[in-house]
């Protein structure tokens, strides 16, 4: 299961879903898909806005700047994580 710890100023995303084997795991690349695509939009707004850590199964974003642009994208990547938890409860938990 994967599991997303959402607080004011630090996101972490940890595990695998276990949707299916590595390679086809629709479920991991979402997550993977969403939440690197944010880190990457953020980075090129502002490289000082965000720092992070990323290894297998897990990717930890301490958020350092807030404005309007930011907080947006922070926000849309939160409801898209939100979104596919909807569908996929059983391999997504956001707290």
């Amino acid at each position: 299961m994967i599991k997303i710890n959402i607080n004011k100023d630090e996101i972490t995303i940890k595990g695998h879903s276990g949707y299916a084997e590595e390679g086809f795991d629709i479920v991991c690349a979402s997550v993977s898909s969403i939440s690197i695509t944010t880190v990457n939009a953020l980075l090129s707004i502002d490289e000082d806005c965000i720092e992070y850590e990323e290894n297998d199964g897990y990717l930890n974003i301490k958020i350092k700047k807030h404005n309007e642009t930011i907080d947006k994208l922070i926000d849309n990547m939160i409801n898209l994580l939100k979104e596919l938890e909807k569908n996929y409860k059983k391999y997504i938990e956001i707290r």
